[in-house]
C-alpha cells in the first residue's frame, strides 16, 4: 500500500510539474485547456508566472513527499489544491456551471485527498533528518 501511494504521488507530481513547465514554455497554448486567454504580454506573463508556480510547486512537493517519504511536504500541494477546489465551488455557486466543470473539481478533490492521506501515512521528518 505504501509503495503504491508513493508511486501515485510521484506520478501525479510529475504530471503537474510537466503541466507547469508547459505554462512556462508556451502559456498561450497551455491556457486554452483551462479556458483562459491572454489579452496581451502582461496576460502571458501572468499565465507564465502564476500557473507555472502553482503547478511546479504542487507537483514538486508531491514528488519530494512521495520519493523521500516525507508527509510534511505533502501538506503544501494539499493546501494548494484544496484552495483551488474551494475557488471552483465558489465560482460554481456565483457564476454557474459549464460543460465539463466537474472534471477539474474531481482532479483537485482526488489530489487533495491523496496528499492528505500521504501526509498521514508517510513519516514526518524535520530538516535535520532530511539533510542527514
Amino acid at each position: 500500500m505504501n509503495l503504491v501511494l508513493r508511486f501515485v504521488l510521484v506520478a501525479g507530481g510529475l504530471f503537474f510539474a510537466l503541466m507547469g513547465i508547459g505554462f512556462l514554455l508556451n502559456p498561450a497554448v497551455s491556457a486554452v485547456s483551462f479556458g483562459l486567454e491572454a489579452a496581451d504580454a502582461a496576460g502571458l506573463a501572468a499565465l507564465r508566472a502564476d500557473m507555472t508556480a502553482f503547478f511546479v510547486v504542487a507537483g514538486g512537493s508531491m514528488i519530494w513527499g512521495g520519493w523521500r517519504r516525507n508527509g510534511n511536504v505533502l501538506l503544501v500541494p494539499a493546501a494548494l489544491f484544496a484552495i483551488a477546489l474551494l475557488g471552483r465551488i465558489v465560482s460554481m455557486m456565483a457564476d454557474g456551471t459549464v460543460e465539463g466543470f466537474w472534471l477539474p473539481m474531481l482532479v483537485e478533490a482526488v489530489t487533495t485527498t491523496l496528499c492528505l492521506v500521504g501526509s498521514r501515512v508517510l513519516p514526518h521528518r524535520d530538516l535535520a533528518e532530511i539533510r542527514g
